[in-house]
């Protein structure tokens, strides 16, 4: 049922100081002379004491135009305070109730005022670092720098222990993930990073890791890196990787290096030994080559010849068997002048005129005379 004015004392009963007085009677904030428990507050005193106490603030007697004009300014001031400017360098994040409403761009904006809008503003093109493996020193102690074994140790795919260290540089590629989904940003990247570390060193050897492989490992973990804040959505772009240093523990380094060396010799021996395979193998092949050229030239004139001497044998079968007697004797004598061609000789003959002549052969002069000549070849050419 709709509420009427029974007694000029509104809702909560009559106002003090128009009934009974004595006990009955109270003050704005007491009850009727009827009633029987206490009353609320009177709402329309309450608003008529608050418009005296303005008035007085107020220069003169404005009265209720005055009064609506001040409520306008300080509404036209009140929402004037949401322009805001955002830095070429920054994006805002413009919450609504606490809740992620849009991103602002750089530039001039505007938002619903406190409380009902308001604004972060991030940094989205700052390059910040995160060191993981180590930390830099102080200004004072420039080029020093401190070794986080629990970070830098790490184990590699073939069970050797290596120690790295290295740089991951980030910036905010979403201004929103990066402000609601994450809270320490760069305590994230350090973890991730670490992680991303962890696992390509334990698929790589530790040859890769430490010499050629290096740039490799790095690329690979900036990628896998990107890949998990991405899957968290953490709104940050990696934007680059540097391997500072990667070597054996400092407890072993001194015999990592010394197999190391062992190994540059192995390899030293085994060029050297090419070489001189890559030398002497052409030269034998060479030698080689030349032999059986010679033996293949001396085949072909053993065989000529021998082809010649059975040619010259056919020829003389040829004229031995059209005339045997002729070349029988023809034969003989070519056969005889060849026997005696480096012979001394005697002749004797043997028809009447030598009748009765005893043969002396004076063999040991003969064999005096055939030597002399050789004698005094032989001396004159010494």
């Amino acid at each position: 049922m709709p509420w009427t004015n029974q007694g000029g004392g509104g809702p909560w009963g009559p106002r003090g100081g128009g009934g009974s007085g004595g006990n009955n009677g109270s003050g704005g904030w007491g009850s009727g002379g009827q009633g029987g428990g206490p009353q609320g507050p009177d709402i329309e005193e309450l608003l008529r004491r608050g418009q005296d106490r303005l008035r007085d603030f107020l220069p003169g007697n404005l009265g209720g135009k005055g009064f609506s004009l001040i409520v306008l300014i300080a509404i036209a001031i009140w929402m004037g305070s949401g322009f805001y400017t955002i830095a070429p360098e920054e994006q805002g994040v413009v919450l609504r109730f606490g809740d992620y409403n849009k991103t602002s761009q750089p530039g001039l904006n505007y938002h619903f005022p406190y409380p009902v809008e308001s604004v972060i503003k991030v940094p989205v093109l700052t390059v910040r670092r995160v060191e993981i493996g180590y930390r830099s020193a102080s200004a004072a102690s420039r080029g020093q720098i401190r070794n986080i074994d629990d970070e830098s140790l790490m184990l590699t795919g073939d069970e050797n222990i290596i120690d790295v260290n290295f740089v991951a540089q980030w910036a905010v590629k979403d201004a929103g993930a990066f402000a609601f989904n994450i809270r320490n940003q760069s305590q994230t990247v350090k973890d991730a990073g670490e992680s991303a570390m962890r696992e390509i060193i334990g698929k790589s050897d530790i040859a890769s890791a430490l010499a050629g492989g290096r740039e490799q490992v790095a690329r690979e973990t900036q990628e896998l890196l990107q890949k998990i804040l991405d899957e968290y959505e953490t709104g940050i772009l990696i934007t680059e990787l540097l391997l500072q240093r990667a070597d054996p523990p400092p407890a072993v380094i001194e015999s990592y290096r010394d197999v190391q060396r062992a190994k540059a010799d192995q390899e030293r021996l085994i060029n050297e030994a090419d070489a001189f395979k890559n030398r002497v193998v052409p030269e034998a092949n060479g030698q080689a080559a030349q032999l059986v050229a010679e033996a293949q030239a001396y085949r072909e004139q053993v065989v000529a010849r021998a082809e010649g001497a059975a040619q010259r044998f056919v020829s003389v079968y040829e004229e031995y068997r059209q005339a045997k007697v002729v070349t029988k004797q023809r034969i003989y004598l070519e056969t005889m002048e060849k026997v005696f061609q480096d012979m001394n000789k005697v002749v004797i003959d043997s028809g009447p005129g030598g009748a009765g002549v005893i043969p002396y052969l004076p063999l040991p002069e003969l064999q005096k005379r055939a030597q002399s000549p050789n004698s005094v070849s032989s001396g004159d050419q010494q």
